[in-house]
């Protein structure tokens, strides 16, 4: 009876030394009854190394080597290297090859597989509605381009209508209608910095008899030389349109009444003293008559309109006078218009 219960005591002892192996998070001493016990010391080094075999793996650590054998030590070997396969799977899944199944883990193994799965479906989903999405803009970039192409256009088409609607198709002057309104602002102008105007009106002389001779076409080209040089003595300031047929207007802003006859000159003596040339290379001389008138700086400004016709009626009665005087000179109105 005395050595079944120092029997039952070993056991005992054992039995607590292994209850502690499994459940607490550090190894337990040897007992000391036991510490020179080979087949205890083997025992306790293969349990250690299964703790630590565990305790790697669930940490996420798959590298640590299993030495031991047995049926325990061969269940983690078994483990371990499922958990390696499948991490493998994963960086396969990370290179984008989807096409990924395991057959072990149970659970585990089918949830990874229905995740492959679905990471498949959504990648090739995503890459349809990219796809969709590449070809969609292609075709707004083509669209937006047209439709830029057509407003360019538009746009030009519009300078072009306006360009049109403004000026002379002949010389490129303003024409009769738009000359007026830029003749209005030009006087608001210069009304505002208290400084004169003089208005003008140019005739080109003998056109009809150079017509005769000439012919039309070079009739065009004597006014299109009339129009270059009159504009080579002019100011950016200064305006100037086609009145119709041979005549020309003039509004010269800002300019001082005493030197008004000479500014209005060097138009005349531009023409006269520039050689016309037809094209069979002959020369022939172009004169020109001007008349103006003085328009002075004062009374109503919201009547700039009315002073620009009566300025224009004075110096096309100028005009007439510098005609019967013999042409090619310019006959300024003695009376200002205020």
């Amino acid at each position: 009876m005395p050595d079944d219960k120092k029997t039952l005591n070993i056991a005992h002892k054992i039995l607590e030394y292994v209850q502690r192996l499994q459940n607490d998070r550090s190894a337990p001493p040897i007992p000391e009854d036991f510490a020179d016990d080979e087949a205890f010391l083997n025992y306790h080094k293969k349990i250690i190394e299964l703790r630590g075999v565990l305790t790697s793996l669930t940490r996420g650590d798959l590298s640590v080597p299993i030495t031991e054998k047995g049926f325990i030590s061969g269940l983690c070997k078994s483990l371990q290297a499922n958990l390696r396969h499948m991490a493998w799977k994963v960086r396969q899944i990370e290179t984008e090859h989807y096409d990924q199944h395991i057959d072990f883990l149970g659970e585990l193994g089918a949830s990874f597989n229905h995740m492959a799965l679905r990471l498949k479906q959504t990648t090739e989903a995503l890459a349809q509605k990219e796809q969709a999405l590449v070809e969609l803009a292609s075709s707004l970039k083509d669209e937006v381009k047209k439709r830029s192409e057509v407003l360019q256009e538009l746009k030009k088409s519009e300078q072009r209508y306006k360009y049109l609607a403004q000026r002379d198709s002949l010389t490129g002057l303003l024409n009769r209608r738009f000359f007026f309104s830029s003749a209005i602002m030009g006087l608001e102008s210069a009304f505002t910095l208290k400084k004169a105007c003089c208005v003008c009106m140019l005739d080109v002389d003998n056109f009809k008899k150079f017509n005769d001779t000439y012919g039309h076409l070079e009739g065009d080209r004597a006014l299109q030389y009339v129009t270059a040089h009159s504009l080579s003595a002019l100011r950016q300031t200064d305006i100037m349109g086609r009145y119709g047929g041979e005549e020309f207007i003039f509004l010269l802003t800002n300019i001082d009444e005493s030197f008004a006859y000479a500014a209005v000159d060097r138009i005349r003596q531009s023409i006269e003293n520039n050689t016309f040339t037809l094209e069979n290379g002959n020369p022939v001389s172009i004169t020109a008559s001007i008349g103006a008138s003085i328009i002075l700086p004062g009374g109503d400004i919201d009547n700039l309109s009315e002073k620009l016709r009566v300025g224009i009626a004075h110096a096309d009665t100028s005009l007439y006078k510098a005609k019967s005087q013999g042409k090619n000179q310019v006959c300024l109105s003695a009376e200002p218009i205020l």
